[in-house]
């Protein structure tokens, strides 16, 4: 198989949703990773390999290798093929259009700082290039990655360390923003071999199964969003780049990258340009199986030369949320953290409908990582009722444990302690890109003064 035969995200979320439920709960060999090769819709976790076809005339036999159309409850996007043109963008010129507007409609019952419901929102359009189908290096591909944030979130409502509701986070917090903050560049060098570098949307690439979804396909819950003993040091956009060794079945198995520690977001980044030292992440995975079903136990690390206080902002949690910071700035920060998950039923008709367990579980420096040790663990994937093919599902549990050193910053002011909670959610397909998300939360608040926060959402997402 040559790199040209490995797929551009957008070309295999497409060709997954063909099955139905969203990509991250029926992928049969879903890959584990913070910073893979291709960027991924909210609901993909898997590479694909495309079948290989004779794009270069835009055959009959070629335009079939990937169709968006057909009757309106069955077409994996909401605006179809449009009129053929986007099936002849992506199969001939490797150019693919994701497009996604997700709601929310999100509250605190009781508890918290506040009982009230907020509504926003936020649009992510993804577009993936194959560059040898423009006419570019072999082997090369580019994607792009904008974004609108609108409305309001509970996050501040909830009193929580960790925000409720992932998904409202990015570009930046409680604004109305729009942003470019993905540009990222792929080479293969082999098919087991590539590089990659540019601007990077860091969340995107990663995708547990079971748990992942960027807040707006799976859990909302920052904890579940990705190993938070990282959120100290991993910006959500900036420059880096890095190389990733992949296997046989084109899962990768091993990754390097280094990042800039500033987060930009909405800016260029050029004027902050590795000004604050390099974070160094690695990772490596182990594809394993289980009574035929697929699996992944990972391993991975970071360490980052940035000089950080303690209770200083994050791109992912605000630990002071306005109280002023004297606290002494540190040099240097690590963590190390643990990822599994393993499916534990397929579907007898569609094997690729598979539901299992998931979990991590990190630690870190004391200081300045406001997060001493971290974890979660739960269950999710395709619906258990096989006549709901659209439909996936998820409860988990999280622990978050503080750093001593942020517990004893100011204890008569901070007065801080470990989080904890519990999320459920059930994502209802209504159409394949068409879905419907009641979620509910309880969580343990490490805000001392805060009570039990039970907060309830409703998320509604369009795939276009």
């Amino acid at each position: 198989m040559s790199p040209k035969s490995l797929s551009l995200a957008g070309l295999s979320t497409a060709l997954l949703s063909c099955i139905g439920a969203p990509a991250y709960a029926q992928s049969p060999v879903p890959v584990v990773q913070l910073h893979v090769l291709e960027d991924k819709t909210p609901a993909s976790t898997t590479v694909v390999a495309p079948a290989e076809t004779s794009c270069d005339v835009c055959s009959p036999a070629a335009a079939a290798a990937l169709n968006f159309g057909g009757p309106w409850q069955t077409r994996t996007k909401l605006t179809g093929d449009w009129g053929g043109f986007r099936n002849d963008l992506a199969n001939c010129h490797g150019i693919t259009f994701d497009g996604s507007l997700t709601q929310f409609y999100q509250g605190i019952d009781s508890g918290g700082r506040e009982q009230k419901y907020f509504y926003g929102g936020r649009i992510d359009n993804l577009i993936n290039i194959d560059g040898e189908k423009l006419g570019l290096m072999k082997g090369s591909f580019i994607n792009l990655h904008a974004e609108t944030l609108f409305g309001e979130s509970a996050n501040f409502a909830a009193g929580t360390i960790f925000p409720v509701s992932l998904g409202q986070l990015f570009p930046v917090p409680d604004d109305t923003v729009t942003a470019l903050t993905g540009i990222k560049y792929t080479q293969f060098l082999s098919k087991n071999f590539a590089v990659f570098g540019g601007k990077i949307n860091t969340l995107d690439n990663f995708n547990q199964p079971y748990a992942g979804g960027r807040g707006v396909d799976a859990f909302m819950n920052t904890s579940f969003g990705l190993p938070v003993v990282l959120a100290r040091t991993i910006p959500y956009s900036t420059w880096g780049g890095g190389l990733a060794v992949l296997n046989d079945k084109e899962e990768i198995v091993f990754s390097l990258s280094a990042f800039d520690t500033n987060n930009t977001p909405t800016t260029t980044g050029f004027s902050t340009f590795f000004d604050n030292g390099v974070t160094l992440l690695a990772q490596a995975a182990l594809p394993v199986t289980l009574n035929g079903l697929p699996g992944h136990q990972s391993i991975g690390a970071s360490y980052s030369t940035g000089s950080y206080r303690s209770i200083d902002r994050t791109a992912y949690f605000d630990p002071n949320q306005g109280i002023i910071n004297t606290s002494p700035i540190e040099q240097g920060s690590w963590s190390i953290f643990y990822l599994f998950d393993q499916a534990l039923f397929a579907d007898c008709c569609n094997p690729k409908r598979t539901w299992g367990i998931f979990g991590n579980l990190g630690i870190a420096d004391d200081n300045p990582n406001p997060i001493r040790w971290a974890g979660n663990i739960g269950f999710g994937g395709a619906s258990l009722a096989t006549s709901r093919q659209y439909d996936t599902w998820g409860v988990g549990y999280f622990y978050n444990g503080l750093s001593n050193n942020v517990k004893n910053f100011a204890p008569n002011v901070l007065q801080v302690g470990d989080e904890s909670g519990v999320e459920l959610f059930y994502n209802l397909g209504v159409t394949p890109y068409w879905h419907i998300t009641p979620d509910f939360q309880v969580i343990l608040p490490g805000r001392e003064r805060t009570d039990t926060t039970f907060a309830l959402g409703l998320r509604m997402k369009l795939d276009f």
